[in-house]
C-alpha cells in the first residue's frame, strides 16, 4: 500500500541518463528512505521505479516484489528491476530500458544519509478485516491525521509524513509479523496497530527486538512485569476505566450489580469492580455472553427472571446496539433498569428507539466534544466518513467519530509531535532475520512518551515507565429525553464529579409523568382504604374509599399519571420471613415490580429501606395501645374522704391534737390568760382560766369547722397559736372544699393498665400485634428492655395474641382481656366511633407513613415533590380531618345528671351525722346518770330517787329554771372552802385557805 506521492515525471518520454538523474535527484530530497517514495520501492538489493504521470489522487497500490518483469496496476506500466533498471511509462509501455544499476544503488543509498529533519517521513499502519463494525474508521482516521498535518504545515512545516497500509485478517499473527517485517524493511518511523491482542503482541515483539515505537489506541492486557519498552497506548489504563465504573455503582448506591462481559478480557478490565464485594456491601453475579453469536435474549431472559435490574455490559459498540435492541424486545427498557456500558462509543449509537422508554442508561466517553476545535476537526471528518458510511448492523450513526478513529487521530499527533521535537532522526531499512535495531528508536521512544498534547480525546499523557495513558478526563453520559446528556466527569486524581444539575434531577426520568399508568398496591384498613359502599356494582378504582385513596386522587391530579389500584395479594405490609428469608406482603409486590406504588399506611423503616424507597413522610405518628374504657365506678357514701388522703387526713388529726395540747399548756402558763370572774369587785382574790383542756379542744374543733367558739385567747402566745390554726384550718377546708365536688361529681374510670410498662409487669391481660407489621418490627427490633420484655412475651404466645389485620386486633380488644399494640393515628380513629375503646398512654415510639416505590425508581421524587406540596397547601390536614372526624361518643341520661348528687353520693355525712346524734344521746345519758349520783351523795339519798328528780326536772320544758340540789347540813364559817378555788382559782402572792 502506498501513500500519496507528488509527481516526478509528466513526459511521455525519457531517456536512460535522464530518469537516473532525475531519480538521484529526488532521492537526495528524501533521504534515506527504502521502500516506495516517489515513485522508488524496494530496498539495495530490489528497487522499483513507479513514475506517475499526472497522478492527482493517491492511488493504493500492490506491487509484487518478488518476481521481475512489467506488471500494469491500474493502467500504470511498473518495469521492475532487481540487478537491472526497469522504467514505466503511462503512455509507453512496449519500451523498456535494462542496464545495470550496480552504480545507481550505491550513490541511492548514500544520499539517503542526510542530516537533521527529514523532509519525508513514513508511518506504518496495520489494520484488519472486520466482517462488521465500522468498515476502515481507523484506517481512514490515519490517513486524515496524516493528510491534517500535512495539510496544516503549523505541526511540521517542513516535513511530509506519508504511510505505508496493510490489512490483514482478524487473528492471523503470523500474517500480522509478515506485514510488520515488509515495513519494517521500507523504513517505517512507527507502526500504528493492529487492534487485536494477538496481532498486536506478535508486532509488538518485532518492534521491540528492532527498535521501532509500536503505537496502540485499543486495549490490551499489560502483564505486571511488561517488558515492552517500544509500546504506548493511548486507550485509557483500564485499572482506571474499572475504578470509574465503580465510583459510579457507589454512587447510584447500588447493593447488587450484574457484570456481563464480552470474553475473558473483559474480567481483566473490571478486577477493580469484582474486588468491590470483598471491600464494600455489594452483591456482584457475573455472566458471560454467547460466543460467536449475537442472540443475548436466552441471557436477558435468565436476568429478567431473576430481577436483575442494574447491570454492567462490557462488550463492544456492536455487542451494545444489539443488545439494546434485543432488550427493548423483551420488555426490559423500562425505567426500573439501569444499564452501564463500558464502551466508550456510546454516544455514538443511535438511541432514538429507547428515549422515551424510561431505561436508566449510562456510560463514559472519552471524546472532548464540547471543545470548538474538536467539533470543527469531528466535521471535518464527519465529511469524509460518508464516503465509506458505517454498516447497518454496526448501530452506529453516520457521521460519527468512533473513539477508536479519535484515539488514532490523537496518536498520529502524538507521534508528529515527537518527531517536531526531535533534533536529529533517519530513518533506515531493518531486517527482522538480522536483528539489527534501529539506532534512533530509543530516543525516539522516549520523545514520545515525554509527548504532551490536547487532542480529540482531552490530554494525552503517558506513563513514561509501561507507556500507558493514565491520566485522561471522562465525561459521564446518560440517557435523558433529549439523548445522550452529560451529567458529571471523572479522572484518575478527583475522581467522580456529578454535576449540580444531575443531583437536582432524577436519573433519567422523564419531565413529567403524564399518560403514565401505574399499578398502585395497598390494604384494607380503615379510614385509609376502605370499599365504598354503593346499591350499584362499582367497578375498577370506583369501588374504594379512603384517606390513601383521596391522597392518590390529589397526586394523581399533580403529576397527570393515571393508576390501577390492587388489593396485596396475601394481605400483608411487608416483613422479612425469617425462615425464607424472603419479603411478603406490599414490600414483596414492589420488589418483584408487581406494583409501582405502595399507597397505604406502611411505615418508614430501616429494614425496608433496604430493599425499597419510600417518599417522604405524608403522615406521622408513633405506636399506642387500644384497650376497652373501663368500667365507671360510684364515688361510694365516704366518698367526701376521698378529697383528702388518709395521710393527710392523719396528719390533720395529729396536728389537731398537737394544737389544743399546746394551746391549754401556754393559756395554763400565761398569766395574761387568767381573769377576774367579777368585774365588779376589782379586790376579788380569785382569778379564772377558760383554757382548760376540753375547753382548748373544742377551741380546735371550732376553727376546723369553720365555725369558731365563745372562748377567745387573751394573751399573745396563746393569739398566735390560735391565729397560725386559723391559717391552716383555712387552707385545708379551702382544698378539700374545691377538691369535694370534682369526686362527688365525677365517675372514675379506674384502668387496670396505665401505660406500656403496666402490661411488661404483668401476664394476665394479653396483648399482641398485627402479624408480620411495623409494630411487630419494632418490638422485635428494639433495644429497650421494657419493649424487649414485652416482645418476648409475644413472641412466646405467638399464635395466641398475634392477629392477622387491624380488624381482628380491634374485636379481640372489644370481646375479651385483650390490649392491642397499633399506630396512633389508627387508633384516634377507631375511638372517635366506639366509645367502648381508649388509648392507654402515649406514644411508644415514633414513626411515619410514606409512599413506597420499588428501589431505584424514577417516581419516587415526584411523588415526594407532590406530597410536599400537598402538605405546604393544608390538603393532608384537611384529608385527615374529613375521615378522622366522627360524631363522637354520645352521652347517656345518667351522664347528662351528673351535676345533681345523688344519695351514693353524700350520703356517707347523714351516716356521720346520725352517729354524731346517736353519740351524743349517750353521752347527754351518761351525763344525766353522773350527775344523779352526784346529787344523790350530795343530797343523801338513793341513786334512783336523784335521777328520778333529775329526768322529772329535765322533762318539765315549759321551765327554764330548776330547784338546784342542796346539801342537808350546812357548814361553819371558817371551816367553808370556797368551792371556786378548787381546780380552778387560786389566790395569787397568798396561801390558799383551808
Amino acid at each position: 500500500m502506498y501513500g500519496p506521492l507528488p509527481d516526478l515525471y509528466r513526459t511521455t518520454w525519457m531517456s536512460h541518463h535522464l530518469l537516473i538523474q532525475r531519480a538521484v535527484s529526488w532521492r537526495s530530497k528524501v533521504g534515506n528512505h527504502a521502500g516506495t517514495v516517489n515513485g522508488f520501492r524496494g530496498s539495495a538489493s530490489d528497487h522499483a521505479v513507479i513514475l506517475r504521470a499526472g497522478c492527482r489522487h493517491p492511488d493504493l497500490t500492490t506491487v509484487d516484489r518478488n518476481s521481475g518483469g512489467i506488471k500494469s496496476v491500474r493502467g500504470i506500466t511498473t518495469v521492475h528491476f532487481t540487478n537491472n533498471m526497469k522504467i514505466t511509462s503511462p503512455l509507453i509501455t512496449s519500451l523498456v530500458f535494462r542496464s545495470n544499476l550496480s552504480l545507481l544503488l550505491p550513490l541511492l543509498l548514500l544520499l539517503g544519509h542526510s542530516r537533521g529533519m527529514p523532509h519525508v517521513l513514513r508511518f506504518g499502519g496495520i489494520f484488519e478485516s472486520i466482517e462488521s463494525g465500522p468498515s476502515g474508521a481507523e484506517e481512514l482516521a490515519f490517513k486524515f491525521a496524516l493528510n491534517t498535518i500535512n495539510r496544516n504545515r503549523t505541526l511540521l512545516p517542513n516535513t511530509t509524513l506519508t504511510y505505508d497500509i496493510q490489512r490483514i485478517n482478524i487473528f492471523d499473527s503470523f500474517e500480522a509479523s509478515r506485514k510488520a517485517c515488509d515495513q519494517l524493511s521500507l523504513g517505517v518511523a512507527a507502526i500504528f496497530g493492529p487492534s487485536h491482542s494477538s496481532s498486536a503482541n506478535a508486532v509488538q515483539s518485532i518492534c521491540n527486538a528492532l527498535g521501532v515505537p509500536h503505537i496502540q489506541t485499543k486495549w490490551k492486557h499489560q502483564v505486571s512485569d511488561n517488558r515492552d519498552s517500544y509500546y504506548v497506548s493511548l486507550y485509557p489504563d483500564f485499572q482506571s476505566l474499572s475504578r470509574a465504573i465503580l465510583d459510579l455503582v457507589h454512587f447510584f448506591k447500588w447493593r447488587t450489580v450484574t457484570v456481563v462481559y464480552d470474553d475473558s478480557t473483559g474480567l481483566i478490565r473490571l478486577q477493580e469492580l469484582i474486588k468491590a464485594p470483598s471491600r464494600y456491601n455489594i452483591r456482584l453475579k457475573i455472566r458471560q455472553l454467547p460466543a460467536e453469536t449475537k442472540d443475548a435474549k436466552p441471557l436477558l431472559k435468565e436476568m429478567k427472571k431473576a430481577k436483575e435490574f442494574h447491570v454492567i455490559f462490557d462488550c463492544s459498540h456492536e455487542m451494545a446496539a444489539w443488545i439494546l435492541k434485543q432488550a427493548l424486545a423483551m420488555g426490559m427498557m423500562t425505567e426500573y433498569y439501569h444499564y452501564i456500558f463500558t464502551t466508550l462509543d456510546l454516544f455514538a449509537l443511535d438511541m432514538e428507539p429507547y428515549r422515551y422508554s424510561g431505561v436508566n442508561m449510562t456510560g463514559f466517553r472519552i471524546l472532548n466534544t464540547e471543545n470548538s476545535q474538536v467539533s470543527s476537526i469531528i466535521e471535518k471528518w464527519s465529511m469524509e466518513r460518508l464516503q465509506a458510511p458505517p454498516k447497518p448492523d454496526s448501530g452506529l450513526l453516520d457521521g460519527f467519530m468512533t473513539t477508536d478513529a479519535a484515539l488514532m487521530y490523537d496518536a498520529v499527533h502524538v507521534v508528529a509531535v515527537a518527531v517536531q521535537q526531535s533534533q536529529q532522526i533517519t530513518v533506515s531499512s531493518l531486517q527482522c532475520n538480522r536483528h539489527k535495531p534501529w539506532r534512533f528508536g530509543a530516543r525516539f521512544i522516549s520523545l514520545i512518551k515525554e509527548a504532551h498534547w490536547d487532542g480529540l480525546t482531552g490530554r494525552v499523557l503517558f506513563n513514561k515507565t509501561n507507556g500507558l495513558r493514565t491520566d485522561f478526563d471522562l465525561d459521564v453520559i446518560s440517557l435523558k429525553e433529549d439523548g445522550l446528556e452529560k451529567i458529571g466527569t471523572w479522572d484518575p486524581p478527583s475522581g467522580l464529579n456529578m454535576t449540580e444539575n444531575h443531583k437536582t434531577k432524577t436519573t433519567n426520568i422523564t419531565d413529567s409523568l403524564a399518560n403514565k399508568s401505574l399499578r398502585v398496591s395497598t390494604i384494607l384498613v380503615e379510614p385509609y382504604v376502605m370499599f365504598k359502599k354503593s346499591d350499584k356494582p362499582l367497578y375498577g378504582n370506583d369501588r374504594f374509599e379512603g384517606y390513601c385513596i383521596d391522597l392518590l386522587r390529589e397526586l394523581s391530579g399533580i403529576l397527570g399519571f393515571r393508576y390501577e389500584v390492587r388489593l396485596v395479594e396475601d394481605g400483608k405490609y411487608g416483613a422479612l420471613e425469617e425462615s425464607t428469608g424472603q419479603w411478603n406482603g406490599m414490600v414483596r409486590e414492589l420488589i418483584d415490580h408487581k406494583a409501582d406504588l405502595a399507597v397505604a399506611p406502611l411505615a418508614i423503616t430501616y429494614v425496608r429501606e433496604k430493599v425499597i424507597d419510600f417518599s417522604k413522610p405524608f403522615m406521622t405518628l408513633g405506636i399506642s395501645i387500644l384497650y376497652r374504657k373501663p368500667n365507671g365506678t360510684n364515688p361510694g357514701v365516704f366518698s367526701f374522704l376521698n378529697p383528702l388522703s388518709p395521710d393527710i387526713w392523719m396528719y390533720i388529726l395529729l396536728a389537731y391534737l398537737g394544737v389544743s395540747c399546746v394551746l391549754f399548756v401556754i393559756a395554763r402558763f400565761s398569766p395574761y390568760e387568767w381573769y377576774n370572774p367579777h368585774p365588779c369587785n376589782p379586790d376579788s382574790d380569785v382569778v379564772e382560766n377558760n383554757f382548760t383542756l376540753l375547753n382548748s379542744f373544742w377551741f380546735g374543733v371550732g376553727a376546723l369547722m369553720q365555725q369558731g367558739s365563745e372562748l377567745m385567747p387573751k394573751a399573745l402566745s396563746t393569739r398566735i397559736v390560735g391565729g397560725i390554726w386559723w391559717f391552716f384550718t383555712l387552707i385545708i377546708i379551702s382544698s378539700y372544699t374545691a377538691n369535694l365536688a370534682a369526686f362527688l361529681t365525677v365517675e372514675r374510670m379506674e384502668s387496670p393498665i396505665d401505660s406500656a410498662d403496666d402490661l411488661a409487669k404483668q401476664t394476665k391481660i394479653l396483648y399482641g400485634v398485627v402479624e408480620d407489621g411495623a409494630t411487630m418490627t419494632f418490638f422485635k427490633k428494639t433495644k429497650i428492655s421494657t419493649y424487649d420484655k414485652m416482645w418476648e412475651f409475644m413472641n412466646s404466645r405467638r399464635s395466641s395474641v398475634m392477629v392477622k389485620d387491624i380488624e381482628a386486633g380491634i374485636q379481640r380488644v372489644l370481646t375479651s382481656d385483650y390490649a392491642f399494640l397499633m399506630e396512633s393515628t389508627t387508633i384516634e380513629f377507631v375511638t372517635q366511633r366506639n366509645c367502648n375503646l381508649t388509648q392507654i398512654g402515649g406514644l411508644i415510639d415514633s414513626k411515619a407513613y410514606g409512599v413506597g416505590t420499588p428501589m431505584g425508581s424514577p417516581y419516587r421524587d415526584k411523588i415526594t415533590i407532590a406530597i410536599l406540596q400537598l402538605q405546604e397547601e393544608g390538603k393532608l390536614h384537611m384529608m385527615k380531618e374529613k375521615w378522622w372526624r366522627g360524631n363522637g361518643c354520645p352521652e347517656d341520661e345518667k351522664n347528662k345528671e351528673a351535676s345533681a348528687l345523688g344519695v351514693q353520693n353524700i350520703g356517707g355525712i347523714f351516716i356521720v351525722l346520725a352517729a354524731g346524734l346517736v353519740l351524743s344521746v349517750f353521752v347527754a345519758v351518761g351525763e344525766v346518770l353522773y350527775k344523779s349520783k352526784q346529787n344523790a351523795e350530795l343530797e343523801k339519798r338513793s341513786f334512783c330517787s336523784a335521777m328520778v328528780e333529775e329526768l322529772r326536772g329535765s322533762l318539765k320544758c315549759q321551765r327554764r329554771l330548776k330547784q338546784k340540789p342542796q346539801p342537808p347540813v350546812i357548814a361553819k364559817a371558817e371551816e367553808v372552802i370556797n368551792m371556786h378555788t378548787f381546780n380552778d382559782r387560786r389566790l395569787p402572792g397568798k396561801e390558799t385557805m383551808a
